[in-house]
């Protein structure tokens, strides 16, 4: 919500500049008007026509009159915005509302209202609106939509006034503005359970420690405000100090979810591109994830995460899972390509963890890059790779038709041996399917991976 008047800081500069600023508010009638009235009086001083003299004073006058009266006129003007919502989906339309009061004790004329907004919203909306009575206020609206996700700055807003003759247009800004945040498109997942993963917060075998209400068997001391009953005797006997039983903390289930975002691993551009696809697939797990209780974490190749993130991520399953959600599609919308070369430090960053879900959405790899991805994959959990093959998308763009590629299997084949559940990406799929897919394929992976260890 934002807001403004139109006093201007114009208002507070010199006269040479008041004078400036009236006539370049001039319009094309005024300046017509102008010119015909300096040349009606230079051809009655030539010709001695006194009649033609004061005909050219008049039309030379007349506009310079509106714009001194125009720029003389001070109307307070409050000006609010609301977005509804702030935040969209791309290819999703958002509602902005503009609401103009007057808070004068005079009434105003003739308003036109402009609205800033970036092209890939749309043409600028105008508005026209007619006199507004003393205290009274007006109320429009447009809408906005974009398919490019990124934070896009709407206003400020342009209030310009005219003059009963349409001699002069003066242009009032407001110093305020809103932004929409255009987050990526998000694609609802099935609840599917891969291997090594206890899904859920607490489901499986850590949820059943924690609901089995077993105790630490390492007691502690004794502190102001503990329960009584948690009192361990056997131990107070022992140390000679009053001590209590720790009671076990269940144990959220962890998933990684990491994005490629180099820019030698992808091609084309638009909302249709690779990469577009992968960011809203990255989208669509984060937010699958926080829905069923998992603590989510989201990781590029550049090794950075979401400002503000912890090292488990954030949690699911709580108040805090909107606000979790939105941080990270924030961090989305505007993501961009890395001048990385590699997955290196990603892999530093996994190469601490050894348990959890690991969700990998991968550009194009070469060797030494795949061998790489390949030992990101945890014994502690299971690891799912989507991989894109920019090639396939540039052709399928370009409506060339290509065999499919040697080199692209053979990188699917190095993270299936490593244990990934490791999924090519053609164009135009939906990831509910490839997610369902994965699911599918995951026991056959799994035997395949028991005889490789053997």
């Amino acid at each position: 919500m934002t807001a403004g008047g139109t006093g201007g800081p114009d208002a507070d500069r010199g006269e040479a500049g008041g004078v400036r600023t009236a006539l370049a508010g001039l319009t094309t009638r005024g300046r017509s008007f102008l010119a015909a009235g300096v040349a009606a009086a230079v051809c009655a001083y030539v010709l001695g026509q006194s009649d033609l003299l004061r005909v050219g004073l008049l039309l030379a006058v007349l506009p310079l009159i509106c714009a001194a009266v125009l720029y003389r006129t001070r109307y307070r003007v409050a000006a609010h915005r609301r977005l509804s919502p702030a935040r969209v989906p791309a290819a999703t339309e958002a509602r902005v509302q503009l609401r103009m009061e007057n808070v004068s004790r005079m009434p105003t004329g003739l308003l036109m209202l402009q609205d800033r907004v970036p092209y890939v919203l749309g043409p600028r909306p105008r508005f026209v609106l007619d006199r507004v009575e003393p205290g009274g206020r007006r109320e429009v609206s447009y809408r906005v939509r974009s398919d490019l996700r990124g934070r896009y700055p709407l206003g400020p807003l342009q209030l310009r006034l005219s003059d009963p003759f349409g001699m002069c247009e003066l242009t009032r800004s407001f110093a305020a503005y809103d932004t929409l945040t255009v987050v990526p498109r998000v694609e609802p997942l099935a609840p599917v359970r891969f291997g090594g993963e206890a899904t859920g917060y607490g489901d499986g075998r850590q949820r059943a420690l924690a609901l089995s209400g077993e105790d630490d068997v390492i007691p502690r001391g004794y502190r102001y405000g503990d329960d009584l009953r948690r009192v361990h005797w056997r131990s107070t006997a022992r140390y000679g100090e009053l001590m209590v039983r720790r009671e076990e903390q269940p144990r959220r289930s962890r998933c990684t979810v990491l994005l490629d975002t180099r820019g030698i691993a992808y091609r084309g551009a638009g909302p249709d591109s690779a990469f577009e696809w992968a960011v809203s697939g990255t989208a669509s797990v984060l937010v699958h994830m926080l829905e069923r209780g998992f603590s989510v974490r989201l990781l590029t190749d550049s090794g950075s995460a979401v400002p503000g993130e912890g090292s488990d991520g954030y949690a699911g399953a709580g108040q805090d899972t909107a606000d979790a959600a939105g941080l990270m599609m924030d961090t989305l919308a505007v993501i961009d390509h890395s001048d990385g070369a590699g997955l290196s430090r990603a892999y530093d960053v996994l190469r601490g963890g050894n348990e959890g879900l690991l969700v990998a959405f991968l550009g194009d790899l070469d060797e030494e890059q795949a061998a790489l991805a390949a030992r990101m994959c945890r014994r502690g959990g299971a690891a799912v790779a989507f991989v894109l093959d920019p090639d396939t998308w540039v052709r399928q763009a370009a409506d060339v038709p290509g065999p499919e590629g040697d080199r692209h299997a053979e990188r699917l084949r190095m993270l299936r041996e490593a244990g990934w559940t490791a999924l090519s990406v053609p164009p135009g799929v939906s990831l509910e399917e490839l997610w369902r897919r994965a699911d599918r394929e995951r026991p056959d992976l799994a035997t395949t991976n028991g005889e490789a260890r053997r």
